[in-house]
């Protein structure tokens, strides 16, 4: 019953119907929690998934403690090395560019990349998607220009995480 709730809000989140995912997705997360437990990793999915709502209808200070808890949980059930720890939705950082908090968000998103480099190896597709999330926080959304940055300018630690990314899909 719960993954069905939890598709359903899904479906309905990605079709741009919040209004009707929220209910949805506290509910799989209630049944979850009853009948898993509330450090199940299908708890940390379904923190995540809401969290994911809350970013989705820019309610950013609601997202981030769901996104912490998330990541709290993959953590205690997998281990802190965990590829699932890594994914960069269960992140509490996810939110923190849309914020303009770019300086807390890079230390995450380096984690991220380094747990992939490490449990898949640095030509893994799942590290390019990492090197290209850190990229991405070079370059606000339109909606924040920072003039003095661009997409091929350093990441505020110097590196240039794109060019490796770059060079991984020429190389394919």
């Amino acid at each position: 019953m719960a993954a069905n709730l939890n598709n359903l809000a899904v479906l309905y989140r990605d079709t741009g119907r919040y209004a009707e995912a929220e209910p949805l997705y506290v509910r799989a997360l209630q049944i979850y929690e009853k009948a898993l437990g509330k450090e199940h990793p299908y708890v940390a999915t379904s923190l995540n998934n809401l969290a994911l709502l809350h970013s989705a209808t820019g309610r950013y200070a609601e997202a981030e403690p769901l996104y912490v808890r998330a990541l709290q949980i993959r953590e205690k059930a997998l281990g802190k090395e965990h590829p699932q720890v890594a994914d960069q939705p269960g992140q509490p950082g996810r939110a923190l560019p849309d914020t303009g908090r770019y300086a807390e968000a890079e230390p995450l998103y380096v984690r991220a990349l380094q747990i992939r480099e490490k449990a898949l190896g640095k030509e893994h597709p799942d590290v390019a998607t990492s090197l290209n999330n850190l990229a991405l926080l070079t370059r606000p959304p339109a909606a924040t220009p920072r003039p003095s940055h661009s997409m091929c300018a350093p990441s505020r630690s110097g590196r240039r995480p794109w060019a490796r990314s770059i060079r991984m899909w020429q190389q394919t």
